[in-house]
């Protein structure tokens, strides 16, 4: 008896035809194998039918496996008469029966079932042969016309299987070598305004899946929380624990088909002038690669990479042809073809492959004039030229036009940003050209560096010399491209400003520096109002001038991103620049069930790419398209040289590649991903699939999930432990600080400057992209947020109520016991007061000891019920979704809602900074920074043996004289512990 079996897989099919009369169609299909038979469950109303069905056919006779075909019909039933119409079939021959470790899911496009019916769209199977012998056969079922209730039949094929079959399936599933959790899923049919209860009918074996691969929630490690309030949210927003097969690093290797095509030599003319246009086109399939052509030119050079992903070929010979270019039909030059099965496998670090020299081939297959230098293999992501190469099969399923830079994955690097501080001081000897002025001036500077506009305040003078002393900030880019134009005006009347003189400064000499050292201040003669000249004014006897003190800061870590969940904390000069204490490894696996971006082919579909940030360096994976479960597997490294930072993942729907004249072009987000450095362990692999959440003005809803793999590896614990007791920003943040107003404006004008860097690029990462990145519109008012961060305070105050709460119940004798207990430690602590501190930080670290039992298991994600966002009002959505400034049309009531907005704002950002503070505290003993908790346990320990080894009279003495310290003894830099508490993480890079 043979153990032979063919396995196949019905995953879906896209783009059926309408059968049913209301322009859709009860689709199942049927299988037809070695006189064996099998159907899979009935789709209503569906025009592009999901399955994902499995079934096995004993193979008889394997010597005569070679001549034997699969027949996939697909039926549309019609429940009135119980009849089914034929939409399409697809015949498989024995060359397709490939073993299971070389099968891949395959779109067939169907053809006519028979001689006068219709057909379109596409079938998705996965075929391939097993020998396993704990895999048993499924049960045929009975034909259609036989059955006394077929739309109940159909719909029931798995509708009676006990437990003792799913766990047989799952036991002889992991016999064959596949590790994992099994789960077995069902069809359950739509209702059409009514409930069908399936009869029992014998049914198929049920469809076994990895575990890895749809891992079931129940199974995620318990957390306990010792707090009160743990903001658990419903278990579809929650992170969901994988445990993908990685390959080398952190991505799941694939195989990818390259063809580097190099140059050609002693083409073949075709024109009558003798003249040649060449171009050429790898195909493979249906999917195609075309480099440009070169006019008048018979040894074209081209140097191009084309790649085709292994799960997507349909042909076992790929194609490489020449052609001339021409206005009405390009002309066929030569061809070389290659066997698939023949072409090698190259795996890094193994050298690249020499290009050879292949002669070309006319159509009937006789060598002819001309050379084609080339290089085939087939390798994997971590190739070399898979970065720069294009991406055929991508592209040719949309638009083979496409310009392969929105396609390809690529590394941006934001440029280096400055803050430009000018010290505006004094101006002499103006020239008033208005009369009525001469005796009483109001003048003003006004300062500008590209966009940016600042002014002084207006001073009055009765003279030609004004004297200011103020500071204008500014953000400019490297390199210094920009001049610093600074203006004097006088206010002759309501609106109306006189220019008295301007100066030009180029930025690119301008002083630098790194501390709070006292620049050199210069006089700069003001050119005449007309001139508008950028170069140094000739030197006149006289002049008006202005007294101006210019530096570069770089001093200052500049802020592009909120601090709240910022990437990068480094000051922009590098000479600042500490080692890096770690390295931070992503692998950007895949994203499942998203939602459908766009309509093509009347179906719905998306284009995305993922873009991910931290520090200066962006990434972007190559766009998947025409896929809503794209498989990325791309791995990107970088440099940690602070914990206390957050990573940023976002999804992104390619907008360049779409229908005419839809969306503008613009890329349009699908979700985001953030995850803190400081709450993952030190090499640990963290695995998970991330749900993308994402408030619309209906209201929260998952865009669909994407899977990450990530790992921190610590280089130096030590330094990183150091860290702890470092301040969060650099000096130059505490010994000359800037103001919240300042900060907001600089930072609004960083996301812009880097935002037009980034969308000069190629591919371009549009303004859209990075603003929803680097959250530029946190800062506006929403009344969500507000109760929100108003929650998050009210938790953090709830040990308290709880401890004032349970102190009145010991009060009220509520438990007899209880109170005689603190009655009596009450006592002793009075008569022993060493043992109230010692006491203190011992429980605090038994607490930090108890709790490292039900640590997080995984990185924290964003919360809906902490967000507020699963119980908001539909009004507050519309206010938040509401433009600023607002699109009201009372002017009155514009500047009212514009006014209360933005104080609201500010006020709003007050609450959530308090609540931080509490949730620091609250991190110290919940390990959701491992590190930190180690450091303050530690500190426990050596605090409880030094307070009961020292008499407290004497430590009490010491500290407050500590506290009331010379000023000469105190600096202005804050204490290392305060500098460990700002480190602790708190939870706002959970908030949506």
């Amino acid at each position: 008896m043979t153990n032979l079996k063919l396995a196949v897989e019905v995953v879906r099919a896209y783009n059926l035809m309408p059968r049913d009369g209301q322009g859709s169609s009860n689709a199942f299909v049927e299988l037809h194998f070695d006189g064996q038979k099998f159907r899979t469950t009935v789709k209503e109303k569906d025009l592009d039918p999901f399955w994902n069905e499995a079934f096995y056919f004993n193979v008889s006779n394997p010597n005569e496996l070679h001549s034997l075909t699969l027949d996939a019909h697909i039926y549309n039933i019609n429940q009135a008469i119980s009849s089914k119409t034929s939409l399409g079939k697809v015949r498989l021959t024995a060359t397709s029966f490939v073993p299971h470790s070389d099968a891949v899911v395959f779109n067939y496009p169907l053809e006519k079932g028979s001689l006068f019916s219709r057909a379109r769209g596409e079938l998705g199977l996965k075929v391939y042969v097993t020998d396993d012998p704990s895999i048993k056969s499924s049960i045929p079922l009975p034909d259609i016309a036989s059955s006394s209730s077929s739309h109940s039949s159909l719909q029931s094929n798995q509708g009676e299987l006990t437990s003792r079959k799913i766990e047989e399936s799952a036991a002889a599933i992991s016999a064959n070598g596949k590790k994992g959790l099994i789960r077995s899923f069902f069809h359950l049919p739509r209702s059409n305004n009514q409930v069908q209860q399936p009869s029992p009918a014998p049914s198929q074996q049920p469809i076994a899946y990895r575990g890895d691969e749809t891992r079931s929630e129940n199974h995620a490690p318990q957390v306990f929380n010792m707090f009160a309030n743990s903001y658990t949210q419903s278990s579809s927003f929650g992170l969901r624990e994988t445990n993908p097969i990685l390959g080398v690093g952190l991505v799941e290797q694939m195989q990818f088909l390259f063809v580097r095509v190099v140059k050609a030599n002693d083409l073949p003319s075709k024109d009558l002038t003798g003249s040649l246009d060449p171009y050429v086109e790898v195909k493979l399939g249906n999917y195609k690669g075309v480099t440009k052509h070169l006019e008048k030119n018979q040894s074209p050079e081209w140097n191009t990479v084309f790649t085709f992903s292994k799960d997507r070929m349909q042909s076992s010979v790929l194609e490489v042809l020449v052609r001339d270019k021409h206005i009405l039909k390009d002309e066929f030059v030569g061809v070389v073809r290659f066997d698939l099965h023949e072409i090698p496998t190259r795996v890094p670090p193994d050298s690249p492959l020499a290009p050879q020299w292949y002669r070309l081939e006319n159509k009937k297959g006789e060598k002819g004039k001309g050379e084609l230098m080339l290089a085939v293999w087939i390798g994997t992501q971590a190739d070399e030229a898979f970065s720069e190469a294009w991406h055929s099969d991508e592209a040719s399923s949309v638009d083979s036009s496409t310009p392969s830079n929105h396609i390809r994955s690529k590394v941006y690097h934001s440029p280096r940003l400055w803050y430009v501080r000018v010290n505006v001081i004094e101006a002499q000897d103006l020239v008033f050209l208005s009369e009525k002025n001469r005796g009483l001036s109001n003048v003003h500077i006004k300062a500008q560096i590209g966009n940016q506009v600042l002014k002084t305040k207006s001073m009055q003078s009765q003279n030609t010399n004004v004297l200011w002393n103020e500071d204008l900030m500014f953000v400019a880019a490297e390199p210094f491209d920009d001049h610093l134009i600074l203006t004097v005006e006088d206010r002759v009347g309501p609106n109306k400003d006189e220019i008295l003189g301007r100066t030009f400064i180029p930025l690119a000499t301008v002083e630098r520096r790194a501390d709070d050292r006292i620049v050199h201040s210069r006089w700069f003669n003001l050119q005449t109002p007309s001139s508008s000249d950028i170069e140094e004014p000739k030197k006149d006897k006289f002049s008006s001038r202005i007294h101006l003190r210019v530096c570069l800061d770089g001093g200052y870590h500049v802020l592009d991103e909120s601090t709240h969940y910022s990437s990068d904390l480094r000051p922009t000069a590098k000479q600042l620049w500490k080692p890096p204490i770690g390295i931070l490894e992503l692998g950007i696996l895949n994203a499942d069930a998203l939602t459908a971006m766009k309509t093509r082919h009347n179906r719905g579909t998306s284009d995305t790419y993922c873009v991910a940030k931290y520090g200066q360096k962006w990434v972007r994976t190559r766009t998947i398209t025409d896929s809503l479960n794209p498989k990325y597997n791309e791995q990107y490294t970088w440099e940690v040289f602070d914990p206390a930072t957050v990573l940023t993942v976002g999804v992104f729907d390619n907008g360049q590649i779409t229908e005419k004249g839809s969306n503008g072009n613009r890329d349009t987000k699908i979700g985001k991903v953030r995850i803190r450095i400081s709450t993952l362990e030190t090499g640990r692999v963290y695995t998970h699939s991330y749900p993308l959440l994402v408030l619309h003005p209906s209201g929260v809803k998952t865009m669909g999930e994407l899977h990450l793999a990530i790992r921190f590896s610590c280089t130096s614990m030590p330094n990183m432990m150091l860290l702890y007791s470092k301040p969060l920003l650099p000096k130059m943040h505490y010994k000359m600080p800037l103001t919240m107003v300042q900060l907001d404006m600089l930072r609004h004008q960083a996301v812009a400057i880097v935002a037009a860097r980034l969308s000069r690029a190629e591919p371009p990462l549009g303004k859209e992209v990075v603003e929803y990145m680097t959250d530029a519109d946190s800062h506006l008012w929403s009344m969500r947020r507000s109760k929100a961060n108003f929650f998050r305070l009210m938790s953090v105050f709830n040990g308290v109520f709880a401890v004032g709460k349970w102190f009145k119940e010991v009060c009220a004798w509520t438990n007899p016991i209880t109170t005689v207990l603190v009655h009596v430690l009450f006592v002793m602590l009075i008569f022993f007061p060493e043992l109230i501190l010692p006491t203190l930080f011992m429980y605090n670290f038994l607490i930090g000891l108890w709790n490292y039992r039900y640590r997080p298991k995984y990185p924290p994600h964003m919360n809906t019920r902490l967000s507020c966002a699963d119980s908001v009002h539909s009004d507050e959505l519309d206010e938040e979704f509401d433009t600023f400034p607002t699109s009201k049309s009372s002017d009155l009531v514009r500047m009212r809602y514009d006014r209360l907005r933005s104080v609201a704002g500010r006020i709003q950002t007050v609450v959530g900074d308090v609540a931080s503070q509490g949730e620091r505290i609250q991190a110290l003993q919940s390990w959701r920074d491992p590190r930190a908790t180690v450091i303050f346990m530690l500190f426990c320990v050596v605090a409880s043996a030094v307070l009961y080894a020292v008499p407290l009279r004497l430590l009490i003495v010491t500290g407050g004289l500590y506290v009331m310290r010379h000023p000469k003894f105190r600096h202005k830099l804050p204490p290392a512990p305060l500098n460990f508490f700002r480190r602790l993480p708190a939870r706002t890079d959970s908030m949506l």
